[in-house]
This record gives structure tokens, C-alpha cells and sequence, in this order.
């Protein structure tokens, strides 16, 4: 065990290749993302990138509880508390956003292990990888509604590009997956339970990568390994209850959506627990992911980003976000006091001010 907050390995390949790994290991923080941690990570990848011995890149986590559970809120409070950080919390996103980016263009397979929470920020870094593994122990979701913040890291291109309206589900709801829903819905490519991880691992070493295909070497093992596994895999909710969400999400405005959410909340099951955190969301995190998601439908993955960037940076400066991160882990009071208290008493021009660059 190392304190570093990542941990970079090589391990040799039968034909004297390598395969690099990075491990985030901040388990007692469930490696939420912090900008040291991303300061480290980008130019290791920019040199894995050129380094003609690396076959293909590794990322996981240390600990059993989580790959990411997001980015490092605690310290964006303070960026939005302190003068003297604020220009951290700018600097956080900018940086996030570009290494995200950098794993989505990797030009060599990056296999993600995404065991455990995998949510926020680690969702950002788990949608890039070219081959996404999920496990029984797996849970997805991006939750930022509930702290003041929106779905971002990417997601006004990954949520886009779900079956129906699922993507707008997910957003609004904060909803978790598990691994079948992660696969039913893209945001995941493999299915693998997690005690074959060491010979998953085994087998990509001793596999001959010269004069092959890397990324067919890594689907070729994956899918030797999760044929193994299918008798692990969970049932999806989001499969199952599909024509429900797609009815629920069917509206020409937010106000309709969300009303007709919130009568799901009714029932029972997972379908009325995911849309229970509705009540607590903030109005304006609502409005914001609603309009993004629409705007982003045509938008390139770089286009995304830049428009994330720019909502991202207002968000530190016009307090819902603060607040939303006061109530869940300051004060603990979880009690937001909201910018505005419902959806129909937002401002458009103040809404409208954050997609402003």
C-alpha cells in the first residue's frame, strides 16, 4: 500500500509489450476525484499515448466500495467559500473536462474495472474508456441535481445517446443502475464478476499483442471471461420498467415531466425510489440539465465539453451549487434553501446566464 492518491504500474506482456495501469487510491474517500489526482493522471496518459511498448492502459481503484464516487465536492466548497481558492474550482473543471476528454480520444483500449459506486466524476472517467466493465458490485448514477450542480462530465453527450428517453431519466432523477442497466442502456460494455478480475488481468499478460488488433487482444478476453460470468447478472430495472420512463419523460415541458414523475412515487420498487429524490433536487439543477440535454442532441463530444465548461464555471459563482453541498456535507442539515423553490418561479434570464460563456 502506497499514500500516493494514484498508483501507476506496468505489467509485461507475453511478447515483451506492456500494459500500463492506473489505480486511483483513495478508498477511505471512495477516490473521489481531486484535482491532484487529475494532475497526475493527464500527462501520464499524453505519455502512454506515445510510448510504442504500451499495448493498452488498465484503470481501476483500490477498495471494494467504489471505482469514483465523483469529484472532490468538499474542496469546490471551498473554491466557493474562500477568496483565496476561487480560482481552484475553475481550474478543477478545465482540467477535469480535458482529461476526460483525453481518455475518449485515447488512441490505445483503456479497460476500465468499474466495480463498486461509480458516479459523478468517475462516471467522466468510466464513459471514456474503450472497454467499460461492469460487475455485480456495480452502481452508476449521476446525481448532481441533488447537490446544485447538473449531470456533466460529458453526460450532454453519453445521457443523448441512451435508448428512448432513459438518458433524460437518469439526469433528472439521479437514478442508480446496476450492471444491466449500465449494459442496457450503453454506459457499459461488459459484464464481469469481480472475483475474475485477477485473471482477466492474468490472461492479458500472456496474451501475444505483436501483429494483432489491441483492441481485439481486449475483446477477445473479455468476452472470454464474461461468458463466464452470465450467470451472475442482475435483472435491469430500467429494461423492465422502459415504457414506463418513456411515458413518465414524455412532455412538451419540464413542469409536465416532472409532475408526471412524481406520480410514479406512488408505487413501489425501484421505479418509485428513483424518483423520490425529485422532492429535494434543486429546481434550478432540473432546469439546467433539461435545457443541456436539449441543446447538446446534435452537439460533437468536444462541443459538449465546451458548453459544460462554461455552465460548470457560472454554476461556482451563483451559489446553488454551494448551497446544495452546505446542506448534504457541511452542515449536514439537509435542508438547501434553493435559489428558487420551484420550477415555475425561475427567472430565463438567470437561467439563461449560465450557458453564457
Amino acid at each position: 500500500m502506497t499514500d500516493h492518491p494514484i498508483v501507476f504500474e506496468e505489467w509485461s506482456t507475453a511478447d515483451g509489450g506492456l500494459i500500463a495501469v492506473a489505480r486511483l487510491n483513495t478508498p477511505k474517500a471512495l477516490n473521489s476525484l481531486s484535482i491532484e489526482m487529475i494532475r497526475l493522471l493527464t500527462p501520464q496518459f499524453r505519455r502512454w499515448a506515445d510510448d510504442a511498448r504500451v499495448c493498452a492502459v488498465w484503470l481501476e481503484a483500490e477498495g471494494d466500495k467504489a471505482f469514483c464516487a465523483g469529484g472532490d465536492i468538499v474542496a469546490l466548497y471551498r473554491s466557493m467559500t474562500e477568496p483565496d481558492a476561487a480560482s481552484e474550482g475553475e481550474a478543477f473543471f478545465a482540467e477535469e473536462y480535458e482529461l476526460d476528454q483525453l481518455i475518449h480520444s485515447f488512441p490505445k483500449p483503456i479497460v476500465c474495472w468499474g466495480h463498486g459506486i461509480v458516479m459523478g466524476g468517475g462516471m467522466g472517467l468510466f464513459q471514456g474508456a474503450s472497454h467499460r466493465v461492469v460487475t455485480e458490485g456495480s452502481k452508476l448514477a449521476m446525481p448532481e441535481v441533488s447537490i446544485g450542480l447538473y449531470p456533466d462530465v460529458g453526460a450532454g453527450w453519453f445521457l443523448n445517446r441512451t435508448p428512448g428517453r432513459t438518458g433524460l431519466f437518469l439526469g433528472l432523477t439521479g437514478a442508480r443502475m446496476n450492471a444491466a442497466d449500465a449494459l442496457f442502456t450503453g454506459l457499459a460494455d461488459r459484464f464481469i464478476k469481480h472475483q475474475l478480475k485477477a485473471e482477466v488481468i492474468g490472461e492479458l499478460c500472456q496474451r501475444h499483442w505483436q501483429g494483432e488488433q489491441p483492441s481485439a487482444v481486449v475483446g477477445s478476453v473479455l468476452r472470454q471471461f464474461e461468458q463466464q460470468s452470465s450467470d451472475a447478472l442482475p435483472e435491469s430495472p430500467v429494461r423492465t420498467h422502459l415504457d414506463e420512463i418513456n411515458r413518465a419523460t414524455d412532455g412538451d415541458s419540464l413542469e409536465a415531466i416532472v409532475s408526471q414523475l412524481g406520480e410514479l412515487a406512488g408505487g413501489q420498487g425501484w421505479l418509485a425510489t428513483s424518483v423520490a429524490s425529485l422532492g429535494n433536487a434543486s429546481p434550478t439543477s432540473l432546469a439546467l440539465f433539461w435545457r443541456h440535454l436539449e441543446r447538446c442532441r446534435r452537439d460533437s463530444l468536444t462541443e459538449v465539453f465546451e458548453k459544460e465548461l462554461a455552465m460548470s464555471r457560472k454554476g461556482l459563482s451563483k451559489g446553488e451549487f454551494a448551497e446544495g453541498i452546505r446542506a448534504l456535507l457541511i452542515d449536514k442539515d439537509q435542508q438547501p434553501r434553493w435559489h428558487y423553490a420551484t420550477l415555475r418561479e425561475i427567472d430565463d434570464a438567470w437561467l439563461e446566464d449560465f450557458f453564457t460563456a
